[in-house]
């Protein structure tokens, strides 16, 4: 399987977040790889400048989340859902790209 983009991350990422608990980044990872069945080949595959392509894209789709103010991280590297964002995935949202979320 091809590595998600971040577009494809947003709305299982927010669906993780959904139990209203505060979750660190590397578990998101961890549960995000399952979601879309990675191999740790796949999520550990980089860039030429080394960055991981998959915890890059995690990063981007949070960005995106945060920016649309439905999901708030607390701290550095930890992220919590947002009331809208519960409201959003309550009235049953299919779909989450940046078109979505600007507008």
């Amino acid at each position: 399987m091809a590595i998600p983009t971040y577009e494809e991350i947003m709305l299982p990422l927010l669906k993780i977040l959904s139990d209203g608990g505060i979750h660190k980044y590397k578990e998101l990872e961890e549960k995000l790889k399952n979601v879309f069945n990675l191999t740790e080949e796949e999520v550990n595959l980089r860039r030429e400048s080394g960055v991981k392509i998959f915890y890059n894209r995690i990063g981007w789709a949070a960005t995106y989340l945060k920016k649309a103010e439905l999901i708030e991280s607390p701290k550095r590297g930890e992220f919590k859902i947002t009331e809208e964002g519960s409201r959003l995935l309550v009235e049953g949202v299919e779909h989450l790209d940046y078109k979505y979320l600007m507008k």
